[in-house]
């Protein structure tokens, strides 16, 4: 499918070494924009910013930390001195990292927290000004959020994951009211059983194989396939906003 609307747009993609994060930044340099590429490793995003440039895009590569403050304030520069002002950003960076609450693990806790919640925030806060001001000068301006179904469906040893998702909906949900009226678009994604590196992250093996055993049974979806929402919900005429897509394998109840 071709999102013509997408062409001449400036893109910031975190999370663009893998997953669903490479995916979109390739969709959305196929469709003419150009894609800031923000994530720590990086060898992955220099082959794919080769790649994508090999293909007629235009990428550009920036190490970035989103749980570091430095980090990501370093970034900002890099891409305004390449690319000039942002006017859509796909906070797709994340980590899941189940284990039993009575395991007490409050490294993973932290880690999921700076970088699912804490780590979105530091990118809003680095970008808000460029979108803001996009939307001013009446460009079409989009923040979107790749968050989880995690916010709302209950998973055994899930918690702290899903409650840093459902922290991430509401925050769209609320960051809504205060840059809708002053037309910059919030749209919160939040996939099912999609094929990315999350689930190898985890360190527990019995919950490890029951997250293959649901891939099994139930399959899943694309990193691909969610690009492909992102890139549909950017190209909507500047007044229609998909606020929040759920997106699940069919047979995912």
């Amino acid at each position: 499918m071709s999102y013509q609307t997408l062409a001449g747009r400036t893109a910031v993609v975190t999370g663009a070494a893998s997953g669903m994060g490479a995916a979109t930044a390739r969709l959305l340099a196929a469709q003419g924009a150009r894609v800031a590429l923000l994530a720590r490793r990086g060898e992955r995003l220099a082959e794919l910013a080769a790649k994508i440039e090999a293909d007629g895009g235009r990428a550009l590569a920036v190490v970035a930390d989103v749980t570091d403050d430095a980090s990501v304030q370093a970034a900002v520069a890099r891409v305004h001195e390449v690319y000039g002002s942002v006017d859509l950003v796909v906070n797709s960076a994340g980590v899941m990292l189940p284990n039993p609450i009575e395991g007490g693990r409050i490294d993973e806790w932290q880690r999921m927290l700076d970088t699912n919640v804490t780590g979105v925030l530091r990118v809003i806060r680095a970008f808000n000004g460029d979108l803001l001001a996009a939307a001013a000068e009446g460009r079409t301006a989009d923040l979107v959020n790749i968050s989880s179904i995690g916010a709302h469906v209950a998973f055994p040893n899930y918690a702290v994951y899903g409650a840093t998702k459902a922290a991430l909906t509401y925050l769209s949900q609320s960051l809504r009211t205060e840059l809708g009226p002053r037309g910059v678009r919030v749209t919160n994604i939040e996939p099912g059983l999609t094929e990315t590196e999350l689930g190898s992250h985890i360190d527990n093996a019995r919950l490890s194989e029951e997250l293959d055993g649901m891939f099994g049974a139930i399959g899943s979806l694309s990193s691909e396939e969610i690009a492909d929402v992102v890139a549909y919900v950017t190209s909507r005429p500047p007044h229609v906003n998909l606020r929040q897509v759920i997106v699940l394998p069919t047979a995912q109840a």
